[in-house]
């Protein structure tokens, strides 16, 4: 049983409760415990780990989630999973199966919009956007199952993906297609309801895909927020504000940096993996963290910072002003010499504040600051 909360509120939770999340701050006597960063464990998984993308942590569950995309080049192939890690006891689980042609991209675990009890903590379905432009939605009750499909109607991959758990809507984005867009999907009847075309993403001489990345729910304003990281608009990107049920841009606020991760972190602002800190009233970048550099990134409620899945170094940033980088974990990767060693992907539990970075051809590392791993006395 997890023995510490720091900072937690119900997928489901009235609006009022969601800006009390957005201002909110850990109790001064946990920060107090706090201490450098230090490795736990190496969690190997059983089937390898040669590629992997966005993984995902439920902390009501405890249960960690990683896109593994398996090894075409192995004797024989390594198909892709969906890697499940139980982040109370650091350990491995089980890997969820997807077909060869269905590799992960991003991941999400979401809470059914059809549980008669809201009250049961944890997350009951898992929402995978897949290499062959489909969603994969997994039944976390009986992972093994089939899963249900909701096609994208693209021709490259389903990748990242945020869900609005007061309208039920996932969005998700192809950002590989010719032309890129996003997709929303009831979660209800798990039928599309409409889609956003970004033509205005692929621009230069010769025209570059420069994507689309990582989105973000905002209950408080109840709109999504994508990471663009360039546009023939903005060449040093924007994040774009979009209103679920017109499926429309409400806003576009300009960046600096041309972002990838993004993450909501509190007094209702954005924090982007090249390091700006956008206000969301304004939508004007009010800091820019310097030196830091990231894929996903992650925002920890249970200790206020934000965690940048970098290539070969993970910094970590304080979430509240003045916004600096406060440390870094205790890894260095290395592409040479071979087998390379390095990250783009993290996830924390904000329980016991245990953060998991996957690491080809390692596993996943485990590491800590807080001087009893999470094992003290209720606050």
């Amino acid at each position: 049983m997890k023995q510490k909360k720091l900072f937690a509120l119900p997928l489901l939770a009235l609006p009022a409760l969601l800006a009390l999340f957005a201002t909110a701050y850990a109790d001064d006597s946990d920060k107090d415990k706090l201490a450098p960063y230090k490795q736990l464990t190496t969690i190997t998984i059983p089937e390898g780990l040669v590629g992997f993308d966005i993984s995902w942590v439920d902390s009501e569950s405890g249960r960690y989630y990683l896109a593994n995309r398996g090894n075409a080049k192995a004797t024989p192939p390594v198909a892709p999973t969906i890697d499940v890690i139980d982040t109370e006891h650091d350990k491995f689980l089980f890997a969820i199966p997807l077909p060869p042609t269905a590799a992960g991209n991003g991941v999400v675990a979401i809470r059914k919009s059809d549980d008669a009890d809201e009250n049961d903590e944890g997350a009951r379905e898992l929402w995978v956007g897949a290499a062959d432009s489909t969603v994969r939605i997994i039944d976390l009750n009986h992972p093994f199952s089939t899963a249900l499909l909701v096609s994208t109607g693209g021709t490259a991959r389903a990748d990242e993906l945020a869900y609005d758990p007061m309208d039920h809507i996932i969005l998700i984005a192809n950002d590989r297609d010719a032309t890129p867009f996003i997709t929303f999907i009831s979660t209800t009847t798990r039928t599309v309801l409409g889609k956003l075309s970004y033509p205005q993403v692929v621009f230069g001489s010769p025209a570059t895909n420069h994507g689309l990345e990582q989105p973000v729910w905002d209950g408080v304003t109840r709109r999504f927020y994508l990471a663009v990281p360039g546009t023939s608009a903005h060449n040093s990107g924007e994040v774009d504000e979009i209103n679920p049920l017109t499926r429309m841009v409400t806003r576009i606020f300009p960046t600096t940096c041309g972002p990838a991760g993004l993450a909501l972190i509190p007094a209702q602002r954005l924090m982007t993996s090249c390091g700006d800190v956008l206000d969301i009233a304004t939508g004007s970048v009010v800091h820019t963290v310097p030196g830091v550099s990231a894929d996903e990134i992650w925002f920890n409620p249970g200790d206020e910072r934000v965690y940048f899945g970098g290539f070969i170094s993970v910094p970590v940033v304080s979430a509240v002003a003045p916004y600096g980088v406060i440390g870094t974990l205790p890894w260095t990767g290395h592409f040479t010499p071979p087998p390379a060693q390095f990250s783009h992907s993290i996830a924390a539990d904000s329980e016991n504040n245990h953060i998991f970075l996957p690491v080809t051809n390692v596993g996943v590392l485990v590491f800590t600051d807080d001087r009893d791993n999470g094992e003290g006395p209720d606050n």
